[in-house]
C-alpha cells in the first residue's frame, strides 16, 4: 500500500519516522508529508520526508517577524498547502491518508471530506484534550473536537484517551487503541561517565516547556524537601520554552532554590537527547494533563526511575508497585515525599530502575505497532464502503 502520513508541522516527527519505518518493514510504501526540517536531515529522514507544507516559512526573514504575524501567515500557508495536497492526491492517490495532527481544525475540517473522496482517512489523536489545553493560538481550539467526526477511523494510544473520545460522541468501533513505541534504542550510561549532577542526584524535566507540564509543581515540591535531602539533588529543566519563563525564574528566587535548579532553554538536537537522558538519575513528569508522551518512552528506553502524575499514559504504563512512582497531579507535597525517598534511598532507586528495565522489554515493537495500524486502515476502508484504496487494504496479505 501507498500510505501518506500527514504531520504538517512535524509535531511528532520522531514518532512519525518510527511508524513510517515500521510500515515499510511490513511491505508498505510510507511517506511523511510535513515541512522542511530546521536542520540537515539524516539519510533515513530524507528518505521518508515529503517537504510539502509551509514553503518559505523556514527563512530567517519569517522568523524575525512578530509572533502574531507569523501565526497569521502560517494559517494562510496551511490552507494553501492543503489545497495543493488535495490536487496532488487527486492526480496520484495514496491508498490511505493518515493524519498525525489536524493543527488548524477550523480550516482542516473543510478539507477532510475532500481527502475522504480520494482514500480512507485516519487520524491519530495524540492529545485527546487538544494540544493539552495549550495551543499556540486560541483559534486552534475551534472545532478541535468536532473535526474528529470527519475521519473514517481514529487511533489513540491509551484507554483513557479512548474513553474521552467516547464521551464526546465518537463510536467505539471507530477507535483503535495502539500503544506508543520506544523512540530510540536502549539508552545506557557509559561506565566511566558520571551523573550530570556533579555528585548530586540529577532530576531531569525534558521537552518543550509548557504550562501543563508542571514545572511550577516541581519547584514547589523541591522547596518542601528537607534541607539535608535537597542538598543532595539538582533539578535540571531542559527544553524550548513555549510559555513565559519569568514567573518560574521568580519562583526559584522566592523559594531560594538558585543552587538546586538549572534551566537549559533551547531546542536539544537529537544527537544530544540520548546522552542527556542517560546522565540523569531520575526522570520527572509532574504533568497536569497528558495522553501519550514520547519523552516517557525515552525514559523507559534508559531504564531510569520515573516519578510521574497519575494520569493518561503514565497511569497505563507505570505501576506504583514496580516500574514507576505515581503521584496525584498538581500535588507538590506528594511529589516531594516521593522524591525524598528516591533521593535518600539508593536501594529503592535501583529497584525502580530495574522495574523500568523490565518494562522496557515489554514495549511493543514498531513492527507490531505497524501491523495494528494496518488493521486500523482496513477498518477505515470498510467504513467508507471499500473504495479502490480500501480494496487494496482488505486484500493485502501484509
Amino acid at each position: 500500500m501507498k500510505i501518506a502520513l500527514i504531520d504538517p508541522s512535524l509535531f511528532t516527527w520522531p514518532y512519525d519516522l518510527k511508524l513510517a519505518k515500521g510500515l515499510t518493514d511490513i511491505g508498505h510504501a510510507a511517506s511523511i508529508v510535513g515541512r522542511q526540517l530546521g536542520r540537515k536531515p539524516s539519510v533515513d529522514e530524507d528518505l521518508f520526508l515529503d517537504r510539502h507544507f509551509y514553503p518559505g516559512l523556514q527563512s530567517r526573514f519569517f522568523k524575525k517577524l512578530p509572533r502574531n504575524v507569523q501565526l497569521g501567515l502560517k494559517g494562510l500557508s496551511h490552507a494553501e498547502s492543503m489545497t495543493r495536497l488535495i490536487r496532488r492526491f487527486r492526480r496520484t492517490p495514496p491508498d490511505v491518508i493518515h493524519f498525525q495532527w489536524a493543527p488548524l481544525a477550523i480550516v482542516d475540517s473543510q478539507f477532510i471530506p475532500k481527502f475522504r473522496r480520494v482514500a480512507p482517512t485516519v487520524l491519530t489523536v495524540h492529545d485527546s484534550n487538544p494540544f493539552n489545553n495549550n495551543p499556540s493560538s486560541r483559534i486552534q481550539r475551534i472545532g478541535a473536537f468536532s473535526i474528529l467526526h470527519c475521519f473514517d477511523h481514529l487511533i489513540v494510544h491509551t484507554t483513557v484517551a479512548r474513553d474521552r473520545l467516547l464521551r464526546v460522541g465518537i463510536p467505539d468501533e471507530k477507535i483503535s487503541v495502539i500503544a506508543h513505541g520506544l523512540l530510540t534504542d536502549h539508552i545506557t550510561r557509559p561506565a566511566d561517565e558520571p551523573s550530570a549532577g556533579n555528585g548530586r542526584i540529577q532530576i531531569l524535566l525534558f521537552g518543550k516547556i509548557k504550562p501543563y507540564k508542571g514545572v511550577d509543581v516541581m519547584l514547589r515540591a523541591l522547596a518542601l524537601l528537607p534541607r539535608e535531602v535537597r542538598a543532595h539533588c539538582v533539578v535540571k529543566v531542559v527544553g524550548w520554552p513555549e510559555m513565559a519563563m519569568e514567573p518560574l525564574f521568580a519562583m526559584v528566587k522566592d523559594l531560594q532554590l538558585e543552587d538546586h535548579v538549572e534551566f537549559d532553554l533551547r531546542f536539544v538536537p537529537e544527537d544530544e537527547v540520548t546522552s542527556l537522558v542517560a546522565r540523569a538519575d531520575i526522570l520527572a513528569f509532574p504533568y497536569r494533563d497528558i495522553d501519550a508522551s514520547g519523552v516517557l518512552m525515552l525514559a523507559v528506553a534508559a531504564g531510569r526511575p520515573i516519578v510521574a502524575s497519575n494520569l493518561g499514559t503514565f497511569s497505563e504504563w507505570l505501576s506504583d508497585r514496580a516500574e514507576g512512582t505515581l503521584v496525584p497531579p498538581g500535588d507538590p507535597a506528594a511529589l516531594s515525599r516521593t522524591l525524598e525517598r528516591l533521593i535518600s534511598d539508593p536501594d529503592y532507586r535501583n529497584r525502580k530502575s530495574q522495574g523500568m528495565l523490565d518494562l522496557r522489554d515489554s514495549v511493543p515493537t514498531w513492527t507490531s505497532i505497524a501491523r495494528l495500524t494496518e488493521a486500523a486502515y482496513a477498518k477505515a476502508g470498510r467504513r467508507v464502503g471499500a473504495p479502490a484504496g480500501a480494496q487494496v487494504l482488505q486484500g493485502s496479505g501484509n
